[in-house]
């Protein structure tokens, strides 16, 4: 998850302090989650899921297809 959570945003072409303004989680917590040191809860889950338009599954590594299912 970790892994996924740096290569979304880095795909987005973002730094950390652009997601924390346009998210509102805190840079500290988006570095800790990153890194593996914190794992976010799930309403952080599904804030950076539908900030990125991908799954939590996507996130989480349990899928490697980034679609929604619907």
């Amino acid at each position: 998850m970790t892994t996924r959570l740096k290569e979304l945003r880095k795909a987005k072409g973002i730094t950390q302090i652009s997601l924390q303004m346009q998210t509102g989680i805190e840079q500290s917590l988006i570095s800790k989650f990153e890194s593996g040191e914190r794992t976010p809860p799930i309403e952080t889950l599904v804030l950076l899921a539908d900030f990125y338009n991908v799954s939590i599954d996507y996130i989480l590594c349990r899928t490697n297809n980034p679609e929604i299912n619907i």
